[in-house]
């Protein structure tokens, strides 16, 4: 796999290719929008002295990744509680059919990603977003690849059970 951010020479460049790329992924693992600002502005103000060292070591995005779930996993555990997500004022209405549908499909399945604790929202998010292995995973979230399975294998069972759940009710 190729990696993003490696053609990026300055950390002026990273930004500027990357920075969108991030913040999707910032708010995917925290699903609010002022904590995934926050979250890749901490990680690049952390990247900025260190970005020779990381760039030649060879993943400025698993850098930034794993620092982007730290800082997720850092507040998250300072307010130990779970807030809940309004869906966006301007989300699409029923003007195309069947696509309410997979708008009730996708509020479901942040439902029940939000109850994932940051680790292991931020695993799934890389699996099944990113589409990355789970040594890749690993290599992001700063873990050994069998935690990174783990994580994943959890997060699932536990949405599993979840969703026998609420379908019971």
């Amino acid at each position: 796999m190729t990696l993003q951010g490696e053609g990026a020479r300055t950390f002026e460049e990273y930004v500027r290719e990357r920075s969108v790329a991030l913040q999707r992924f910032a708010y995917l693992v925290t699903r609010h929008p002022e904590d995934a600002r926050d979250a890749v502005q901490d990680a690049l103000v952390g990247l900025w002295p260190r970005f020779d060292s990381v760039r030649a070591a060879g993943d400025v995005d698993a850098y930034v990744h794993r620092s982007i779930v730290n800082a997720s996993v850092s507040r998250w555990r300072r307010s130990r509680r779970l807030v809940p997500v309004e869906a966006p004022e301007d989300l699409p209405g029923g003007g195309v059919p069947g696509f309410e549908d997979e708008v009730l499909d996708a509020e479901v399945a942040w439902g029940l990603l939000e109850a994932l604790g940051p680790d292991q929202r931020a695993a799934v998010v890389l699996r099944y977003w990113s589409g990355l292995s789970f040594a890749e995973i690993a290599g992001h979230l700063g873990c050994a690849e069998a935690t990174a399975r783990s994580h994943v294998h959890r997060a699932l069972t536990r949405l599993r059970t979840q969703l026998v759940e609420d379908s019971d009710d």
